[in-house]
């Protein structure tokens, strides 16, 4: 007798001998838990981690010191009553940094040529809040290394405030459509909606910024799934032990991953990338005129 012959057999016998048994186990599987429907907008992160899958990327872990602008944010607080964004503090220092060196921002077309934006347009997640609950809603910052960072906490400001009118009638209508389409017509559309430089430039900008941090306390690193050349996720705040001038202090720390597409960028000037960034979010960039205003 084979091996296929006795396993089905062997299963036949327990499953005649011990018939109330399993009656058994099988009611009190039935317990103890609750099916509920996946909703549909969880097809839009389906397909997103199907395109990127097949991306080649390499990750930093770094802590940023941001201690100086936290002062400054929290002693503008104190003197006017406002609390200034951090996300749009650090969008400010990210399109400072893309700005100078555009090749990390750049994406391949279909003749495998690079093209390099003039605006850094960064794709980032706003918390709103829908029918009273919070939730994450992607939206896209334009030109971010020309503007303030006044500008862009307005920005961020009246997307909050708009909660769920951010998107019209129509393009509410053609996401519900899009999600009840099966998976391999989703990831076609998806695909031909953000395929070239310029579709991608267009819906979803050309620099990915996740603040994960928002959602909880404490220090810690996120890993993404990336869909572009250059992704930013920033983690929690702490305070850690450092050396400022020779003497350990406590300083307020940010962590940051820094996700590369190694078809585009290399190592070396991801690194000078990062310490770029490091030096204009260390130094409180875009900050400056916080302390020549006067107090509400």
């Amino acid at each position: 007798m084979t091996s296929r012959a006795i396993f089905p057999a062997i299963h036949h016998y327990r499953a005649a001998a011990e018939p109330c048994h399993n009656f058994h186990m099988s009611k009190q599987q039935e317990t103890g838990f609750t099916t509920v429907p996946i909703p549909r907008s969880r097809a839009f992160v389906v397909d997103a981690a199907r395109v990127a899958a097949g991306k080649h990327m390499i990750h930093g872990l770094v802590e940023f010191d941001v201690t100086e602008p936290r002062a400054r944010l929290r002693d503008h607080k104190a003197r006017t009553g406002e609390s200034l964004s951090f996300t749009a503090f650090v969008l400010h220092c990210v399109g400072a940094a893309v700005a100078e060196d555009p090749l990390v921002h750049a994406l391949r077309d279909r003749r495998g040529r690079l093209v390099l934006f003039d605006d850094v347009d960064i794709n980032t997640i706003v918390e709103i809040e829908v029918e009273g609950r919070r939730f994450p809603l992607a939206h896209v910052i334009r030109a971010a290394n020309r503007r303030s960072v006044r500008e862009l906490h307005d920005e961020i400001r009246a997307v909050q405030a708009r909660g769920d009118r951010n998107y019209d009638e129509r393009t509410i209508r053609l996401f519900q459509w899009y999600a009840r389409f099966p998976g391999p017509l989703r990831r076609l559309a998806y695909r031909i909606a953000m395929a070239g430089p310029h579709r991608m430039k267009k819906y979803g900008g050309t620099v990915s910024l996740t603040a994960v941090g928002m959602f909880g306390q404490g220090g810690g690193w996120g890993i993404p799934i990336p869909l572009y050349t250059l992704n930013l996720t920033l983690g929690g705040i702490c305070w850690k032990p450092a050396v400022v001038d020779g003497h350990i202090v406590p300083r307020e720390m940010l962590d940051v991953t820094l996700s590369f597409d190694h078809d585009v960028i290399d190592g070396a000037p991801a690194a000078r990338f990062a310490g770029r960034l490091r030096e204009l979010i260390e130094e409180a960039y875009g900050l400056e005129v916080l302390r020549s205003l006067p107090p509400s």
